[in-house]
């Protein structure tokens, strides 16, 4: 059975879309290992990148809505917000840590501080998204799937910011710090 027609058209719109997103996630974490000049950070950074694409997923699900271009659009909206407010935390963090804060206080604090910030860019672009994503009006069934994935992955993804970010931060970190203070003191056991 040879498909004709449209789908064609959607298939390979379906693979730019797919390959685009892994390519941004790609590119976005290479930037960033420049930004913090690190290579840690980053990926501390993306790791609430995986709730928000469940998010998307769980959303287009209970509101029985198709995967399409519009809703992948969404998703890759969802994707830059995430992490947006991610480098906000991490951020924050590492400049708590400069401070002289120790690991769980900067993570702690990071996640507090940046409480209101994350609430309020994730709470206006939901609430902005409610009326499109009931679809009303003339034409208004087309852009629903993507206020949908928007409205659910920001839902995940702000839990996994404010949440799953800093216990992140401070597991990572704690991590390397411990790995940092073993090998300083082996040369000084040796001698």
């Amino acid at each position: 059975i040879t498909l004709g027609g449209q789908i064609s058209t959607m298939r390979y719109s379906y693979a730019g879309l797919f390959s685009g997103m892994a390519l941004a996630v790609v590119l976005v974490y290479l930037f960033l290992v420049i930004n913090f000049q690190s290579w840690l950070d980053p990926l501390i950074v993306l790791m609430a990148v995986p709730f928000a694409l469940g998010g998307v997923m769980w959303m287009l699900f209970l509101t029985q809505t198709h995967l399409s271009i519009p809703a992948l659009m969404g998703t890759l909206m969802c994707i830059g917000l995430t992490t947006a407010h991610s480098i906000l935390v991490v951020t924050f963090a590492n400049q708590r840590m400069e401070a002289g804060d120790d690991v769980w206080v900067a993570a702690e604090v990071a996640g507090y501080t940046r409480l209101r910030p994350v609430l309020m860019t994730a709470g206006a672009m939901i609430l902005g998204m409610v009326p499109m994503a009931f679809g009303v009006g003339e034409g208004g069934e087309q852009n629903a799937p993507l206020a949908r994935a928007v409205i659910g992955g920001l839902f995940f993804a702000t839990f996994a910011t404010l949440v799953f970010v800093p216990t992140m931060y401070r597991t990572f970190r704690r991590s390397a710090a411990t790995s940092l203070i073993s090998t300083r003191r082996e040369p000084h056991a040796t001698n």
